[in-house]
């Protein structure tokens, strides 16, 4: 493979080439107000977020992880208090929940799309009664069926937190991720659809007195200057990433058809295929296509087959939650989630981003097929 169709996972620095002149005017602008904790750029994100996502109070933070976590406790999450969500996510979801104090509870996934599986979710609440949250993750990008979720979570009494860290711009039935819950997270972690050039997050909320909560949070818990009416943290988004943010926000619908685009090619090439099946996209929504995953017989065989064609392939994420061993304790044996579990030793994802050349999403696309037809 010639070095025009290598493919690399995601190439950030291509697309942060192209925006180098608009990012540093962000930092010397920071430089020269000496502005970099709060102000106008994390206030002006805020805004423009909310307006881009549909949400009526955005509240910038300085992670993913932070998001989820101050969000839970925002909406009153409790030491003790059970906590519901899948066990094919990354270990931020229920890192936030244990450092909320919560018991974190797993259900079982849709096998087609790895998403909340809402008849899974209502059996676990039969059996188990009412818990404190609902966390559904919107995995890869694609929003869960929100409006099962959401009626058993009024049968139940449940709050809701969204964990949107892959879906920005997603989309269910017309409206975004994130405006279905009482709260949803967002990651702005570099690799994401909207990334910073660093750390940053958010929580989007539609009820005011939970953006308020969570705005002391992340700030010691303060209403004003040594007015601390809470025990809260130091997680504030910093001034400079929200500017690069703010800079990004303004391609993002276009990334995001590109991204659509590209997934549609792949969609169309592997239909059919033996061995690969494409994790399946829900006819209730538009997803973002923060990754594109495959299902595969020899997922092993295909990352070496590929990586032999200098095509980059990730990892998300081979290993469900609750057998992995700093969840031990929980006691949840293997079969506990057969969806969940089947699937992570299935799942490699495919390079997508929206920089791709029509020849490197070519050569994906040959090479899979390749392989397929060995």
């Amino acid at each position: 493979m010639s070095a025009e169709t290598a493919v690399p996972f995601l190439d950030l620095a291509g697309q942060h080439r192209a925006l180098r002149g608009e990012l540093m005017a962000v930092f010397e602008r920071a430089l020269e107000r000496a502005a970099f904790v709060g102000g106008e750029e994390v206030e002006g994100f805020e805004a423009e977020f909310a307006a881009f996502g549909g949400h009526r109070h955005v509240v910038g933070v300085a992670n993913g992880t932070d998001a989820l976590r101050l969000a839970l406790q925002a909406l009153g999450v409790r030491p003790g208090d059970r906590v519901v969500t899948v066990p094919n996510t990354f270990i931020a979801t229920t890192e936030a929940i244990s450092h909320a104090g919560a018991r974190i509870e797993f259900v079982d996934v849709d096998p087609a799309t790895c998403l909340m599986d809402p008849n899974c979710l209502e059996d676990h609440l039969a059996k188990t009664g009412p818990a404190a949250c609902v966390l559904p993750v919107h995995l890869y990008g694609q929003v869960c069926d929100m409006d099962a979720i959401m009626a058993i979570a009024r049968r139940y009494g449940l709050k809701v937190l969204e964990d949107a860290a892959q879906a920005h711009g997603a989309t269910y039935k017309g409206r975004g991720a994130g405006t279905f819950g009482d709260a949803a997270a967002f990651s702005f972690y570099p690799g994401k659809n909207l990334g910073a050039c660093g750390e940053a997050g958010a929580v989007a909320t539609g009820d005011a007195s939970i953006a308020e909560r969570v705005r002391m949070l992340r700030d010691h818990g303060q209403d004003g200057k040594y007015r601390h009416r809470l025990e809260g943290a130091n997680s504030r988004l910093d001034s400079i990433q929200a500017g690069f943010l703010r800079v990004k926000l303004k391609h993002l619908a276009e990334w995001n058809a590109a991204r659509r685009r590209i997934a549609a090619r792949y969609d169309a090439a592997f239909r059919g295929l033996g061995g690969i099946e494409p994790v399946a996209a829900a006819a209730h929504g538009v997803p973002s296509r923060h990754l594109y995953v495959v299902h595969a017989d020899d997922r092993d065989a295909l990352r070496a087959h590929l990586s032999a064609r200098g095509i980059q392939t990730g990892l998300h994420y081979p290993v469900a939650l609750h057998r992995q061993e700093c969840y031990r304790a929980l006691g949840l044996p293997e079969g506990s989630f057969p969806h969940a579990e089947r699937s992570a030793a299935r799942v490699l994802s495919l390079p997508l981003y929206p920089g791709m050349s029509a020849a490197q999403v070519e050569a994906v696309i040959g090479a899979v097929r390749e392989l397929a037809s060995a």
